[in-house]
């Protein structure tokens, strides 16, 4: 099976360095049989903790599967880019890490 990413020539890497830019953090990641070098890699590694730390559910992470799509299918647009990061924003003011309380 061909990598994703590899469908839409991005690295590891480059596939990384969009997502930090719209709020998603990521890992490059080797995949089997990888061809590229250590530092570019083919894959990337999602993980959930930080998302079911906030009490997201299934409903959001399809919800942030979508983002990540749209980041890497439009690696060049600005605008895509734009919108995907102001709805990161949004998902992350919905499931703040910590509640606040002002009790004392």
């Amino acid at each position: 099976m061909l990598s994703p990413l590899l469908q839409v020539d991005l690295t590891g890497r480059r596939a990384g360095a969009l997502l930090e830019d719209v709020g998603i953090t990521v890992n490059k990641n080797l995949i089997p049989f990888d061809s590229r070098p250590l530092a570019e890699t083919s894959g990337i590694c999602i993980g959930s903790p930080a998302l079911t730390s906030r009490a997201m559910r299934a409903p959001e992470m399809e919800r942030i599967c979508d983002l990540i799509h749209r980041t890497l299918a439009h690696p060049d647009d600005a605008g895509v880019h734009a919108e995907v990061h102001a709805e990161v924003r949004d998902l992350c003011e919905a499931f703040p890490l910590y509640e606040r309380s002002y009790h004392m």
